[in-house]
């Protein structure tokens, strides 16, 4: 199936090189995804993503900002930062998710890899393209997707440049990038989305019901109640799993002491990170760090 005339698609279709974990891996999934399977929470990986939306619409949360995707959007997701995607009620809908970890590459190439990688690092990291480069960038996705389907003892090698080759044109044409932020929530979803982020960028400090009703003008009666119709979460539940990830991605991703990290992450007492990490987490910190999970 051709989607929007640009982009190959097969229901269920899978496509891997080494296992997720690895220092160098490939993980195609072209499939469907519904409004009755939303993540309950964003989550966060250890590897780099590429949700690629095939549908009419859906929204992306990142660090509890809410962004509006159609169909061919392209959202370029770094490791440890923490996002989900948000479908509508109604028919599945079809994306195409791209996990992958590349190891260092030989000297010489370290930097254009470096320079690559900035895609993943803008703000808003979802690109939007039209016309001749669009055409160009899902060409490199489809060649992979008909290498996959003829394979020979070269395979893995082709589709790792024709990937190479897909980021890179990403990174080439960002200027021609036509992506807008146009998701219509009426007025008081839109200013709980502005509290969300709030939390994402001030996890560390001192947050109450009280300090953010004042922060941003609501009473706390009501923003308790649209809070929790708008999210899904009461506010203390959200503020709390927000450390908890974060504490998670410094446990995966540091060496720092399980005590520094309880205390960056926003806790007041180290008592109160491990009952909260244990009720979000189900596990305690150190078990957490010993397992290493390679996405949560």
């Amino acid at each position: 199936m051709l989607i929007d005339n640009t982009v190959i698609y097969e229901h269920q279709y899978l496509l891997e090189i080494n296992q997720k974990g690895k220092p160098f891996f490939y993980f195609f999934d072209w499939d469907e995804r519904t409004y009755a399977i939303n993540m309950e929470f964003q989550h966060f990986h250890q590897f780099y993503e590429m949700c690629i939306f095939l549908d009419e619409h859906a929204q992306h949360l990142i660090n509890g900002v809410r962004h509006d995707l159609r169909c061919c959007d392209i959202v370029a997701i770094r490791p440890a930062l923490l996002h989900k995607t948000a479908y509508p009620e109604g028919a599945p809908n079809k994306r195409l998710i791209i996990n992958f970890a590349i190891p260092a590459l030989p000297s010489g190439l370290e930097v254009c890899m470096r320079t690559i990688y900035s895609i993943f690092d803008r703000e808003v990291p979802i690109y939007r393209f039209e016309g001749r480069c669009k055409q160009a960038v899902f060409e490199k996705l489809n060649d992979i997707y008909y290498l996959s389907k003829s394979p020979n003892e070269l395979t893995n090698l082709a589709i790792h440049n024709k990937f190479v080759e897909f980021l890179s044109l990403i990174y080439l044409f960002q200027d021609k990038n036509t992506y807008i932020d146009c998701t219509a929530l009426d007025d008081i979803a839109s200013k709980i989305y502005s509290i969300t982020a709030y939390i994402h960028t001030h996890y560390m400090d001192e947050l109450s019901l009280a300090g953010i009703s004042k922060e941003f003008y609501i009473s706390s009666y009501y923003l308790s109640h649209q809070f929790k119709r708008v999210t899904g979460f009461t506010l203390t539940d959200y503020i709390s799993m927000t450390r908890v990830r974060n504490a998670q991605t410094l446990l995966l991703s540091t060496d720092l002491p399980i005590t520094d990290i309880a205390f960056q992450s926003g806790f007041k007492s180290f008592s109160q990170f491990n009952r909260t990490f244990n009720r979000f987490a189900g596990m305690p910190p150190s078990r957490f760090r010993r397992d290493r999970p390679p996405s949560f």
